[in-house]
């Protein structure tokens, strides 16, 4: 598998959209102007036979009209009104997701020592205490912290299960990264407050920055990156996928992220992206890898999800499930909260929950 890091090396965004993948050349809710006149003709031409068994209702009243009085015409012509409803449906769909207002909430997963994980994340990290809440009748108690307030920035929510000291991360999650004004100032504080040191600072390609991981008490790991101050130093969140092309079509479509960048690692054999909401510099990304030949991972029983803002959970449940999602909580208020949301898994299993804008802010206040 391969070790190497997406920020080691530099590319610029013009060179990486010089050949984009085969997905990214259609553009979202397009199709052929010639393509469903031919499909009328062909009703013409087939009769009955031609007649889909599972077009919306559609079907059956077709299929009933040509067995009654054979008109053909009038039947394609009541095929190509379903055809061209479906079509207006999907593209009105896309046109949504694009224009919905979504960016990325927080990163939610388990720990096994809340104190001494926020104790971490604010000595070494830099991050600041945002809310924290104990539910000791449900046997839990979580804390969300970050870089600036809730309403504007990332955060992590850490969730502590009473009595759960240890969890298994797996090898499909990545990595989280931040960025840091000096990297070497901060492994030295890492090291100082006893952290764990996996992989000391060193250039990134071509000499222009530095990089560095460190891993949280949990074993979760971070990358420092070394940046000028940025208003969102919550640069990230790596996930290794089995398909790339197939992942940045979901996201793409399915979750309304634009592709930032992409590069190839023929010789160290993987790929990966960027995909998000905004410029990377100021927003944070999902990283997804492909490492060449593997499908399948394990992801561990340690990371939950992503959560990511939205001005409808509704209709966000209907575009994930006609881009090939699967919803794992349908859309509607949480009990107690009664914020809105819905959860869905990526073509790999990964958990990515929507929450109402809306609602959320409520939540803040």
């Amino acid at each position: 598998m391969a070790s190497a890091c997406f920020s080691s090396v530099q590319f610029s965004p013009a060179s990486s959209r010089s050949s984009p993948p085969a997905f990214a050349k259609r553009r979202r809710g397009t199709f052929s102007a010639c393509y469903y006149p031919t499909r009328r003709l062909a009703l013409v031409h087939l009769g009955a036979a031609a007649v889909p068994q599972t077009v919306g209702d559609f079907g059956a009243p077709l299929r009933s009209l040509l067995k009654s009085d054979g008109n053909v015409a009038e039947a394609a012509a009541l095929w190509g009104t379903a055809l061209a409803s479906e079509i207006a449906e999907e593209e009105d769909l896309a046109d949504w997701v694009g224009k919905d207002k979504r960016r990325m909430l927080h990163a939610v997963y388990n720990v096994g020592d809340m104190d001494k994980t926020i104790k971490f994340y604010t000595e070494c990290l830099g991050m600041k205490l945002l809310r924290r809440r104990d539910v000791p009748e449900d046997g839990y108690g979580n804390a969300f912290l970050g870089y600036g307030p809730e309403e504007s920035n990332f955060s992590v929510e850490l969730t502590y299960n009473y009595g759960v000291k240890k969890y298994d991360i797996g090898n499909g999650f990545g990595h989280f990264g931040v960025a840091v004004e000096n990297v070497a100032k901060t492994v030295d504080l890492v090291k100082a407050k006893g952290g764990r040191v996996t992989r000391e600072p060193r250039p990134l390609n071509e000499g222009v920055g530095v990089v560095a991981f460190v891993e949280d008490p949990d074993g979760y790991p971070f990358e420092l990156l070394e940046r000028s101050p940025t208003p969102e130093p919550f640069c990230r969140v790596m996930l290794r996928v089995g398909d790339l092309d197939r992942s940045l079509g979901f996201y793409e479509k399915a979750y309304g992220m634009e592709l930032l960048r992409r590069k190839d690692y023929p010789d160290l054999k993987y790929s990966a992206a960027l995909v998000g909401y905004g410029p990377e510099d100021k927003n944070p990304v999902v990283e997804l890898t492909y490492n060449y030949g593997i499908t399948d991972y394990d992801k561990g029983n340690g990371y939950t999800q992503i959560a990511i803002g939205t001005n409808d959970v509704y209709r966000t449940a209907k575009a994930i499930r006609k881009y090939g999602g699967k919803i794992v909580r349908e859309p509607g208020p949480l009990p107690v909260l009664n914020t809105k949301i819905t959860a869905c898994l990526d073509p790999d299993g990964w958990k990515t929950a929507f929450v109402d804008n809306a609602d959320f802010q409520k939540e803040l206040e």
